[in-house]
């Protein structure tokens, strides 16, 4: 029996499973693929497992850890395959949903062509109950138990079995909530319940209401299978640490997740954007672009100083979740993304992606649809077939799909080619431009971290729309996802609101108020098997100035809260202030700063794996050349990636492939592998 221990990461994708084994001891990676299986996503899982074990020689005694990064609960919002769902709430507060908030989304100049996304849980299986607590928490009508009872026997009657539960300041005492959860117990026992106050204890009620509400919705679904992955996982490494990824960049165990599902929403982009950044981090930037181009979808995010920015105003489809994410941004951008006609006759491309069944036209599997994977095997900027040959992929159905479609716009094929990556190549610059340029940063001051099966096609065109100076493309792209899954530590956030205006707050109060989040932290990490001696604990807080409508989070330093502690606190939120809308009002005393939020994010750290250098292959790289149509057909010489040393240098046009991933190096750009086995894209006027 091997002595060798590993540690897997797999990113379930739409199309693809990706998977990658390290060494605890030599660091040794190895990586792979397989295809994503959409009917049951735990078959993937799986064979990616015995995969990568296979690759190594090993069985599952030798596995130390899974982490996985899953779309499940992602993907059920987006497709709204939501089961009737019950929402209980405050007597007065049954329109909640309705009511929603007055913002029109971007894009809409005129809210009168507006129309509000359908609502949750529709008005009839809304029942309130009779009880009120004030913004302290303080009781001022107690909790009715007849109306408790009457609308769980309501729920049980209409077989609703999953049901969400927000009643008005909750996040101050959450007394009433368990009330109704155990009366829910009592009546209603197989239903699945979600209160606000283990959600989110955070003030704002329809944000609150909507977040509890796809916490309850996803749990069934997610669950299952979370537990149905876990089991089939015995099989093979019994027992073995499982841990999920988060949306907050951290990972849990599987037996937690089931309990915070809503955590895991965009926990596939998350790991992506951590594993990039590592990466990019150890190669000498801190300024960075992440894009993350797949079959379905393209996720872009920011990276400052080795951090990914986080949000707790994202959304994901038509509903809002406060929980902590990282701040992603998604486009239906991916190589699956089909290319079609508008009924004004113009070409588009996405968001719909032909997915991994049946697939681009080139799969041959039944797609009829050409998508952005066709475009470029008939362009031959990428070989004509995936993963070193074990997908085949028909160039002559490509190209009598892009001909049809050609046919209707009078274009040759070449020409329509070109044109959908031109318009997907702009997709994915307006995700960018979303991330840096809409809040304030110089795109041109980050470098481009391309990663994922797809995501280092466009760089160079991105480097020519965007004017970045130079793109990394990571080893092993495809894999970053997976990757990321291993780089990352246990993280469980926690939030109490406390809104106060800084000149009444006090020490002894806010230490009070951090400890007790400090504490639940605390709990959850010895859950975890976390001695308190490696335990780490990060505390925030949320702060604006009086009669804002949004907050800006800051850090709180480690130990003593005192007045000193708490006046540097405000000091860095004028700070973050200035630097996010230009303006602050540090040096005017008539405009005082609230405090609204603390937070409490309890990290046990997991050993990170090690980036390590490139060794000289001492082989050449050439592997003869192809066609490829860059403006005009071109013979590109072809390189094999794993064959090329720190220091080459490929001057387009040419082709750089790999098992999983495919740069093509257009005219006029270079690409130099630097000591870590990264490309680094840069335009050769700018060198």
């Amino acid at each position: 029996m091997s002595a060798r221990r590993v540690r897997i990461g797999i990113d379930t994708g739409g199309t693809f499973t990706d998977v990658v084994a390290v060494d605890e001891e030599t660091g040794e990676v190895a990586t792979t693929k397989t295809p994503s299986t959409p009917g049951d996503p735990a078959d993937g899982f799986l064979a990616g497992v015995r995969k990568v074990l296979g690759q190594l020689d090993l069985d599952g005694s030798a596995v130390a850890a899974v982490s996985h990064g899953t779309t499940v609960a992602t993907n059920q919002l987006l497709e709204g395959k939501l089961d009737r769902i019950g929402f209980i709430t405050t007597e007065g507060y049954g329109s909640v949903l309705e009511i929603a908030r007055q913002s029109v989304p971007d894009g809409y100049g005129n809210s009168y062509f507006w129309v509000k996304p359908p609502r949750i849980v529709p008005a009839d299986l809304v029942r309130t109950v009779r009880g009120r607590l004030d913004v302290t928490g303080a009781e001022v009508r107690p909790f009715d138990r007849d109306d408790a009872v009457a609308a769980a026997r309501f729920f049980r009657d209409a077989g609703i079995t999953t049901i969400g539960v927000c009643f008005l300041h909750s996040y101050a005492n959450d007394a009433h909530e368990r009330a109704m959860l155990d009366v829910l117990h009592v009546e209603h026992p197989g239903a699945v319940v979600s209160i606000s106050s283990q959600v989110l204890r955070e003030y704002r009620e329809y944000e609150r209401s909507v977040t509890t509400l796809v916490d309850a919705a996803v749990k069934p679904k997610v669950g299952a299978y979370v537990t149905n992955i876990r089991r089939r996982l015995d099989e093979i490494a019994p027992g073995v640490p499982f841990y999920v990824m988060k949306s907050n960049g951290g990972v849990l165990s599987a037996a937690e997740v089931v309990h915070q599902p809503i955590t895991t929403m965009l926990s596939g982009p998350a790991a992506g954007a951590l594993g990039a950044a590592l990466i990019a981090g150890t190669a000498g930037f801190d300024r960075v672009l992440t894009c993350d181009g797949g079959g379905t979808s393209t996720d872009v995010t920011v990276v400052i100083d080795g951090e990914p920015t986080l949000t707790t105003e994202g959304s994901v489809g038509d509903y809002p979740s406060k929980i902590p994410m990282i701040d992603v941004v998604t486009v239906g951008a991916g190589g699956g993304s089909i290319a079609w006609l508008s009924p004004e006759g113009t070409l588009k491309v996405g968001p719909k992606s032909a997915g991994a069944d049946p697939g681009p036209i080139c799969y041959d599997n039944g797609g009829e649809q050409p998508t952005v994977t066709d475009a470029h095997v008939v362009l031959g900027r990428i070989p004509p077939h995936l993963l070193g040959g074990e997908i085949p992929l028909s160039v002559d159905a490509a190209r009598a799909g892009l001909e049809r479609l050609g046919g209707e716009l009078g274009l040759t094929v070449e020409a329509l080619a070109t044109g959908i990556l031109e318009i997907s190549a702009w997709n994915q610059a307006n995700a960018l431009r979303q991330v840096t340029v809409a809040r304030g940063l110089d795109v041109r001051d980050f470098t481009l971290t391309t990663f994922g099966g797809s995501g280092s096609l466009l760089a160079c065109r991105l480097m020519d729309v965007l004017g970045l100076p130079r793109t990394l493309v990571p080893p092993n792209p495809g894999n970053v996802s997976a990757f990321g899954l291993l780089t990352v530590d246990v993280r469980n956030d926690y939030v109490q609101t406390m809104v106060a205006r800084h000149a009444d707050v006090s020490p002894a109060t806010l230490a009070t108020a951090f400890a007790d989040l400090e504490g639940q932290a605390e709990v959850a990490l010895d859950g975890e098997g976390f001695p308190r001696s490696e335990q780490r604990m990060q505390r925030t807080a949320d702060l604006r100035y009086v009669g804002q409508a949004f907050e800006v989070r800051v850090p709180v330093g480690d130990g003593e809260l005192d007045d000193a502690a708490i006046d540097a606190v405000a000091t860095a939120f004028h700070a973050a202030h200035h630097q996010l809308y230009g303006y602050d009002f540090a040096t005017d005393p008539r405009q005082a700063v609230e405090w609204v939020n603390l937070r409490v994010s309890g990290i046990g750290p997991i050993r990170r794996p090690e980036i390590v250098e490139l060794a000289p292959s001492g082989r050449d790289a050439r592997r003869g050349t192809r066609p490829v149509f860059f403006d005009e057909w071109v013979e590109a010489p072809l390189f094999w990636r794993p064959d090329l040393s720190p220091g080459d240098e490929v001057s387009g046009p040419a082709i750089v492939e790999e098992f999983g991933s495919t740069v093509p190096v257009h005219p006029g750009f270079t690409a130099t592998v630097d000591r870590f086995g990264n490309l680094l894209l840069t335009k050769e006027t700018a060198r």
